[in-house]
């Protein structure tokens, strides 16, 4: 019987995909994964998997300034089916391609300083490989799929330690993804300060 993943070779490490963002909990749990989970021996690879949310839809605008039916319609169907939204399906999409330029400039820019700063955490361990991952979407979906795609051994990630209610509105990125990877997951908290 045929296993569903071939076996790892004699001394090969591990695959570890550890989710970064901006804040200093995703820092956190980076270092923490270097000084606690990656074998000082090596072999081992981290995968960073960064989520880039998608820029911004706005409701379609017709002429006299009024969401059109058509393009809220549009628009909640697409939230429904978890589609990524094309902004440039929605009739009457008004909004200056400047200033959409900009905001994909600076959606990059953060991404790129995110990664930046995972990288840099990693420079002091030269006996780790590092590979990057950047995709635009909701980070629930992108950080699964992302190690389901780089066949991850490990997902480690921080955690935001939001309460009951905050959870229940905002959602719980760490949650989803523990509930949801085929792969084991470790969220690490940061200590309170």
């Amino acid at each position: 019987m045929a296993s569903a993943a071939p076996p790892a070779a004699a001394g090969a490490g591990r695959r570890i995909v550890v989710a970064v963002d901006e804040g200093e909990e995703s820092a956190h749990a980076l270092a923490w994964c270097l000084a606690n989970v990656v074998s000082p021996a090596g072999g081992d690879t981290l995968v960073l998997v960064h989520a880039r949310r998608p820029r911004p839809v706005y409701a379609a605008m017709d002429s006299a300034g009024i969401a059109s039916p058509e393009g809220i319609y549009r628009l909640q169907e697409a939230r429904i089916a978890h589609r990524r939204i094309d902004p440039s399906a929605f009739a009457g999409y008004m909004m200056a391609s400047d200033v959409l330029a900009s905001v994909e400039r600076h959606a990059q820019a953060v991404s790129a300083a995110a990664v930046d700063k995972a990288k840099r955490l990693c420079a002091e361990h030269p006996h780790v490989a590092v590979e990057t991952l950047v995709e635009s979407g909701d980070p629930r979906d992108v950080i699964c799929d992302a190690a389901e795609k780089v066949g991850a051994d490990l997902l480690v990630m921080g955690s935001h330690g939001y309460g009951f209610i905050q959870r229940a509105f905002l959602g719980s990125v760490s949650n989803h993804c523990a509930q949801n990877c085929k792969c084991p997951v470790l969220i690490v908290k940061r200590p309170k300060e």
